[in-house]
């Protein structure tokens, strides 16, 4: 049995940690017990950098399976043991808990505690990574700090955002969440222009180097 890698290592600790439930510093503890949510090993060249989980997920433990998940492996050209093979994809949210629901019953943001905690560390873990999906305006502004335009501004920009020297590389996406339906017919650029380009970075990205 091999060692434990350094992003296997950062991953337990993550499981473990209950800083916003038992330690919060941005209001109100986490609602239940926390239930950290990530894929992936230090072998993943593609890591999608998401928001946080839903109440599917919390309750299933795995990630995008739901209709947002049908969506957004549409739009990666991925089948579900593709996106699901943690040795090629890593999903890494920004918040690691469901955070729970708002007075509307929509998905409270991401907990604030747990990017600044966790982020840093469980990103250096997946050295062989090669281009990062940044899903959401929490997430971009982590990945690529204040930008002119919000979400629909930074997505627009995808291919300098994207031809940046940088290592990984950057791409970023709205969330494939249904709520998005009147952002995506008012974007018609989105379908028509970055999802070809996207499936072709995620082909050439899922597709292993010569040995």
């Amino acid at each position: 049995m091999s060692s434990p890698t350094a992003f296997d290592q950062t991953v337990a600790g993550l499981r473990a940690c209950r800083i916003c439930r038992d330690e919060p510093r941005y209001g109100a503890p986490l609602p239940q017990e926390p239930f950290p949510i990530v894929q992936g090993t230090a072998k993943a060249r593609l890591c999608i950098a998401s928001q946080a989980p839903g109440t599917r997920a919390h309750r299933s433990g795995v990630p995008f399976q739901d209709p947002s998940g049908i969506r957004l492996r549409a739009w990666l050209g991925l089948d579900e043991p593709a996106f699901y093979d943690p040795d090629r994809v890593a999903i890494v949210p920004m918040g690691a808990c469901f955070p729970g629901l708002d007075a509307k019953g929509g998905d409270r943001p991401p907990r604030r505690e747990c990017a600044p905690r966790w982020r840093q560390e469980l990103l250096a873990g997946l050295d062989r990574l090669e281009l990062i999906l940044v899903i959401g305006q929490y997430s971009q502004a982590w990945h690529l700090g204040a930008m002119e335009g919000g979400l629909t501004g930074t997505v627009r920009r995808w291919r300098q955002i994207l031809d940046e020297p940088r290592r990984p590389r950057v791409l970023p996406l709205p969330h494939p969440s249904w709520r998005n339906n009147g952002w995506l017919k008012a974007n018609p650029w989105f379908e028509a222009e970055l999802l070809p380009a996207l499936k072709a970075e995620v082909a050439s990205v899922m597709t292993p180097p010569p040995s």
